[in-house]
């Protein structure tokens, strides 16, 4: 009888190419299954032992799986579009430190579930900056949600009218960063502002919230109306956060102008 571990022996090569097929399709390994003729090419060239071989086998899986897990959990963030930092223009947006933007992109201030706040005027390259953080976030494994902030408070106000409030909070309360766009567009009635209260104080010095504004602090009571409702909103963003002002320059205007400029 032939040794479990030896059946290739038996084996033509046609055979054993199918029985890999088979045995990648059954234990689910797609790049194995997909890319064991190219390695096993290379593994040839370059006169790797098995132990080579089986190990490129598996890490090439392995590498692949976090593409794909990567892959999944941008997609479940709800980005509206895919920015990212190499793609920012820095030298345009000379009020943002690139240094300070590369610090925050390897994640540490989320791992201590601190804030933060990207503030400045429209079209200043703050929502480039909050969606590239966050695919950052997102393929450094970290579980990451992006909202409009008139969104986010309208979900609430629907959950809180279904009785439905305590779940919706708990399910924002999961992902490790909360991403909230274009906060200070619109006023937020007191009940809207509460329950968006809620949930920024359910992820208080737990679990990080990043925010791009167009209103610096002081003109949030435009959106706040409350007062002290708007400085605790305040106080809960700010804590020991990171604050970034883009300027009030917009790089995306001048773009435009200079775009238009160059064609005629």
């Amino acid at each position: 009888m032939t040794a479990p571990g030896l059946r290739g022996r038996a084996m033509s090569e046609p055979a054993a190419q199918a029985a890999i097929d088979q045995a990648c399709r059954l234990l689910r390994l797609p790049t194995i299954r997909t890319r064991v003729e190219e390695i096993a090419a290379a593994a040839a060239r370059e006169q790797l032992s098995y132990w080579g071989f089986l190990a490129e086998l598996l890490l090439a899986e392995c590498d692949d799986r976090d593409r794909r897990r990567s892959a999944r959990r941008v997609k479940a963030a709800g980005f509206p579009r895919e920015k990212w930092l190499a793609d920012f223009d820095f030298e345009a947006n000379s009020d943002v430190n690139p240094a300070l933007i590369h610090t925050l992109a390897k994640s540490e201030w989320i791992r201590k579930g601190e804030p933060l706040c990207l503030i400045g005027d429209s079209g200043t390259g703050k929502t480039h900056l909050l969606i590239a953080l966050g695919i950052a976030a997102a393929q450094d494994g970290f579980r990451v949600r992006y909202t409009l902030a008139t969104k986010l408070v309208n979900e609430l106000v629907e959950a809180a009218d279904d009785r439905q409030l305590a779940r919706t909070i708990a399910r924002y309360g999961r992902v490790d960063l909360l991403c909230i766009d274009e906060l200070g567009y619109m006023e937020l009635d007191r009940r809207g502002a509460e329950l968006l209260f809620q949930v920024l104080t359910e992820r208080e010095e737990t679990a990080s919230v990043a925010i791009a504004s167009n209103e610096s602090f002081s003109g949030w009571t435009k959106t706040f109306t409350d007062p002290r409702l708007c400085a605790a909103i305040v106080d809960r963003l700010t804590f020991a956060g990171n604050i970034i002002e883009t300027g009030t320059s917009s790089y995306r205007l001048a773009h435009a102008r200079a775009t238009r400029a160059a064609s005629s």
